[in-house]
């Protein structure tokens, strides 16, 4: 194993507790979903097993994740295989959305307010309306840069074009937490960038490596990018830590994937055999970012 592959598996296993089930939604979401989305217990495991997590804490997280409605499994014979739920396509439907899509487009010059009426639960509206990238200036009165595209029962919606762009910035900055933000993109950062470095200076690395580190980006990746509403550049600080972020999670990303949709090739399995190959859409992940040039697995 490569040793900059070592060093990120070093840096996973210092968080605790380590959360199986979260990582491996993540193997769903990234490496399986755009195959079908099938996955035989035994391929997760050898995944795991590389992650240096044991197969009864992958039983066990799965155990959890199909009775909570993530996951359902089915048995052919002897050997139990495993797809998300709907409920767990659409919840992953909307992360991928904000994981490896372009960023947002240019800030049109008005704010989206909402003013939640006395008669509904305010509470499960405002988390309703914090994932959808919704900010809050008091306990009633929610923002966005853009209207979103459902209908809200329970609101009164306003359209605010602020004065200037230095007070649509200040309201920014009132309704989100962009200093914590940027601290989760920041903290990224300093994990991942020994990883291209590496990369760049011509490092080899397995085809295994190279979805180790693949899965493990885009775990940490999706840490920060969804607690973040994805404002227009018009409306952060300059600089901003997640434009650098996501330049460097594409970079390695394309850089590794070659090789690592390799490997699911060669060994991963569902109930019909090989996965089939990726849909349309994973060629989209990342589209506006290059990998390093001329990288070769090992």
């Amino acid at each position: 194993m490569a040793a900059f592959v070592e060093s990120l598996l070093d840096r996973f296993h210092e968080r605790t507790p380590i959360r199986a089930g979260s990582l491996i939604v993540t193997v769903f979401g990234d490496a399986v979903v755009p195959r079908g989305g099938v996955l035989s217990l035994s391929s997760l495991h050898e995944v795991m097993r590389a992650f240096r997590i044991s197969d009864t804490l992958v039983r066990t997280a799965l155990s959890r994740l199909v009775s909570e409605g993530w996951f359902e499994r089915w048995k052919v014979g002897r050997n139990s295989y495993y797809r998300l739920t709907k409920k767990g396509q659409e919840a992953f439907a909307q992360a991928t959305q904000r994981i490896y899509a372009d960023p947002s487009p240019a800030w049109h010059g008005s704010f989206d307010l909402l003013l939640l009426d006395n008669g509904q639960d305010r509470g499960a509206l405002r988390a309703e309306l914090s994932e959808a990238g919704y900010g809050t200036l008091g306990p009633d009165l929610l923002i966005a840069a853009a209207a979103s595209s459902k209908d809200k029962e329970g609101v009164l919606r306003l359209a605010a074009a602020p004065a200037d762009l230095p007070t649509a910035r200040r309201l920014a900055e009132r309704a989100w937490p962009l200093e914590s933000i940027e601290g989760r993109y920041q903290r990224f950062i300093d994990t991942y960038a020994g990883t291209l470095k590496a990369l760049e200076g011509g490092a080899r690395f397995s085809s295994l490596d190279a979805l180790l580190v693949r899965i493990l980006l885009i775990h940490d990746y999706r840490r920060a990018v969804l607690k973040d509403p994805l404002l227009p550049q018009q409306l952060l600080p300059d600089p901003w830590a997640g434009a650098a972020a996501r330049t460097l999670c594409g970079t390695i990303y394309k850089t590794l994937l070659p090789a690592a949709e390799g490997w699911v090739d060669r060994h991963a399995q569902n109930d019909r055999g090989p996965l089939p190959p990726v849909d349309q859409g994973f060629r989209q992940r990342f589209a506006s970012v290059r990998p390093v040039a001329e990288l070769q697995a090992g």
